[in-house]
């Protein structure tokens, strides 16, 4: 899924704004716009755009039957007829305290939450043997969750047609893991397990035969490293 696609990114920010997407989608959905700039963009745009709509609608009060039903929930009584004002009034207060309460209790809560974490920046600096090509400089966005991964090229090697770019995780013990094949002209989005940043140490971009490496290490030269 190629989240740097403008229409992409829009349709799916749409969906995530007016609540149509759900359940796994969703908290995916919500990983990658921790990562992702170009969706936290499109998710302003879509809440600037429905906001005017809220705003249009003009407030309607309840009729009593409303309340006399409220009432008989609240406090498990058979509905009545509506009652007259002036003896309404103590319902009135009640209502009036509760939903009080409840904005006093969701305000504790909200000023409680934690602000979110921001995103993991890594930095991969050119190296030396990537002259041959241009130097390669790419700047790495990794989710609080180490669950999403944006690789953004600031500064790509020339290519042939038969070769890519290949992304590894550097473990402090170990041979490097791929973590798949990413563009050379735009961001690439890579959703990663949940044991990809456990002892990694540092982020490798290499260059590899088109579809990237056939053995499972890297096989061409490493063009851009940066510890994490």
């Amino acid at each position: 899924m190629d989240l740097a696609r403008p229409e992409l990114a829009d349709r799916l920010a749409g969906a995530y704004v007016l609540g149509t997407l759900r359940g796994p989608a969703r908290r995916r959905f919500d990983v990658l716009l921790l990562a992702h700039p170009a969706l936290q963009g499109a998710v302003r745009a879509w809440q600037a755009r429905l906001l005017p709509l809220t705003q249009s609608l003009a407030p309607v009060a309840a009729p009593p039957r409303v309340w006399a039903g409220v009432e008989a929930r609240l406090f498990e009584a058979p509905v009545r007829a509506p009652l007259r004002w002036w003896r309404a009034l103590g319902l009135w207060r009640g209502l009036s305290a509760f939903a009080s309460t409840a904005a006093v209790a969701l305000l504790v809560v909200m000023l409680e939450e934690p602000p979110p974490l921001a995103p993991t920046v890594v930095v991969l600096a050119a190296q030396p043997v990537a002259a041959q090509g241009g130097p390669a400089l790419f700047v790495a966005s990794l989710s609080p969750d180490g669950r999403a991964l944006v690789l953004q090229p600031l500064q790509a090697p020339a290519l042939t047609a038969a070769q890519a770019l290949e992304l590894w995780a550097v473990p402090r013990q170990g041979g490097p893991r791929s973590l798949g094949v990413v563009r050379a002209d735009r961001a690439t989005t890579l959703l990663l397990p949940a044991s990809a940043q456990q002892g990694t140490a540092a982020f490798a971009v290499s260059v590899e035969p088109a579809g990237g490496s056939p053995t499972g290490a890297p096989t061409g030269p490493v063009v851009s490293l940066g510890s994490v």
